[in-house]
């Protein structure tokens, strides 16, 4: 049996488990589907208003097109499985681009890696709005090297359906050569989204995604939340946890919340700037794009997790994206970042449905395993910032050989090519035996792929 039929058969009993963990684990993980989806989709088609347009909604414009794609599978068993059908078909689409023709050993352990995080995070990776822009995320940033206008419409459209692919279309700006025609291929799309919408009678809610965050209060599972936990486990009449029926959502209320809920958004902008800094000097001094791309888009979207005030379980899926890249430009510099992404997931599954109540009812194990997973969301910040800062420049790349040639001097790791596009055959990235000289400046020109079909 070849690699290739085995990572299919793999995928197709992956997601057939987590699907069927939706139905069987407590705390109902596939809830916002029925609950929320489902209303929101059905009024549309109905003609009883149009979240985005007729009213301010929580998610970008975009949000509602799977929403409603979803009822085209409901036949089958209902909306909720209709559900899952569409993620699973978007994900077969990510994932046959790829892993090609199954040749490539980097990108047949990304597509291992992408399987395992599915199984290990459960149902709330797949049924959540967040499920439909990972694949497209994945074919963005693979297509990001040899064709960045594709790449840029991919990872607008969605930003347009959840905002996190913003954080990878941000890091191409920094370092694609081609970054103009990244911003234009952006641009175009983000024009015609807003002119659709304006011409529904909508241009007043076009936007309205990001005032509804705003104003939100501090989720219970952010990051930030953890210390007013751990206060509502030793005084419950200092801090504690309260549902919000405008959100759906639990939050936090105790002292000092409030203020600490108005500093994060700009916390985030000022990690989120100081990262692009870092991008941005590395690429001044000539860095190449298969070693900056990788843990720049990685640590700008943890920065977009761990800055935030909303903690959502389903976030841990935009960790896909640019961890894949990683794998599939150099999956030896890879398995740090990777382990650390592993564990989260799983802790976040342990968290959200497994025990949840035992986090709601602040029981000291529960938002110990919370307090776990936020922890190593922050550790693989610092990690993504510290590989981000060691990335070489071109000078320093030269040096590397020739210290690896002076007697006890350090010696220098090998630095693989960039792989070609997503769907070529010899698209794996393998480190050579011995250190190789720097590759020139201007990468070879990758073969010809197939447009994606996100």
């Amino acid at each position: 049996m070849s690699r290739r039929m085995v990572l299919w058969i793999a995928f197709a009993i992956v997601h057939l488990a987590v699907g069927t963990l939706g139905f069987s684990e407590p705390n109902l993980p596939m809830g916002d589907v029925p609950l929320v989806y489902l209303p929101w989709s059905s009024n549309a088609i109905g003609g009883d208003g149009i979240v985005g347009i007729t009213e301010t909604w929580v998610y970008p414009a975009l949000a509602l097109l799977p929403m409603v794609l979803a009822h085209g599978f409901a036949w089958i068993n209902g909306y909720t499985v209709g559900w899952a059908i569409l993620a699973t078909a978007c994900n077969a689409l990510g994932f046959g681009m790829l892993i090609g023709r199954g040749r490539s050993m980097s990108r047949t352990i990304a597509a291992w890696f992408w399987l395992g995080f599915i199984l290990l995070l459960g149902p709330v990776g797949l049924y959540r709005i967040d499920a439909i822009t990972v694949p497209i995320a994945i074919a963005g940033c693979l297509w990001l090297f040899g064709r960045p206008r594709v790449a840029a419409v991919l990872l607008t459209v969605g930003a347009w359906i959840k905002v996190w692919p913003a954080a990878l279309f941000v890091a191409a700006l920094v370092v694609a050569r081609r970054r103009l025609e990244v911003l234009a291929a952006g641009a175009l799309v983000s024009a015609a989204v807003v002119g659709v919408v304006a011409a529904a009678g909508g241009i007043g809610h076009v936007f309205g995604f990001v005032t509804e965050q705003t104003g939100r209060g501090l989720q219970i599972e952010a990051p930030v939340s953890t210390w007013w936990l751990w206060q509502a486990v030793i005084d419950p009449e200092r801090a504690s946890l309260y549902y919000d029926t405008d959100i759906l959502t639990f939050q936090l209320q105790g002292p000092g919340v409030a203020t600490v809920s108005a500093l994060m958004t700009p916390l985030l902008a000022l990690v989120a700037g100081g990262i692009l800094a870092i991008g941005a000097y590395k690429v001044l001094r000539g860095a190449r794009f298969g070693r900056l791309m990788p843990p720049l888009a990685l640590a700008l979207v943890l920065a977009f997790i761990v800055c935030n005030k909303v903690g959502s379980p389903q976030f841990q899926t935009w960790l896909i994206a640019p961890l894949v890249l990683a794998v599939v430009l150099n999956r030896h510099r890879a398995w740090p970042t990777v382990v650390l992404g592993l564990l989260s997931a799983g802790l976040t599954h342990l968290v959200y449905p497994i025990m949840y109540g035992e986090v709601l009812s602040v029981d000291p194990l529960g938002i110990a395993v919370l307090s776990a997973r936020n922890l190593v969301l922050v550790i693989l910040l610092v990690v993504a910032v510290t590989q981000l800062s060691r990335v070489p420049g071109r000078d320093e790349e030269r040096e590397m050989p020739a210290a690896a040639a002076v007697p006890g001097a350090r010696r220098a790791a090998p630095v693989p090519p960039v792989p070609p596009g997503p769907a070529t055959s010899g698209g794996g990235a393998a480190a050579a035996p011995e250190p190789t000289p720097p590759e020139p400046t201007s990468p070879p020109t990758p073969e010809p792929t197939p447009e994606p079909q996100p």
